[in-house]
């Protein structure tokens, strides 16, 4: 008889805490050796982030950038809220390192897809006009 394999998968803790019951500590060991390894999941390797010139962003995103630098107020409460970066497109850091912004969308009914996204480094700001599917870093320095 064939087993599904979503119940043929025993975890390794699982098959250790039936041979603590069943056969001591000889079994212990046994059981452990012949346990699978779990594998990580395959990593993605982030997209590249690319680059625009801050002259180069939409009148919109600079007016965004003036108000995060004064620190408001802004146009909608999700503005300053942490970012994730569950798409993993920017580097790595710890959660609360990122937040986000609204960049006006003229013509929109909603916020649109327009966001720039700060980091905890002066001038480390990334702008997307995709909803997060593509990031530019901007470029204070052009």
């Amino acid at each position: 008889m064939r087993i599904p394999p979503r119940i043929a998968r025993v975890s390794a803790l699982s098959a250790l805490s039936l041979t603590l019951l069943v056969g001591g500590p000889a079994a212990i060991a046994q059981a452990t050796a012949d346990a699978p390894k779990a594998s990580a999941p395959a990593a993605s390797a982030p997209a590249d982030v690319g680059k625009i010139c801050e002259t180069k962003l939409p009148k919109e995103a600079h007016e965004t950038l003036d108000l995060i630098d004064k620190g408001g107020p802004y146009p909608y409460p999700q503005d300053g809220t942490v970012f994730d970066n569950r798409e993993g497109i920017l580097p790595d850091q710890d959660s609360g390192y990122y937040h986000e912004f609204t960049v006006e969308t003229p013509g929109s009914p909603d916020r649109g897809a327009k966001r720039i996204v700060t980091g905890e480094e002066k001038q480390e700001d990334y702008y997307t006009d995709d909803h997060y599917e593509s990031f530019d870093k901007v470029d204070f320095s052009c």
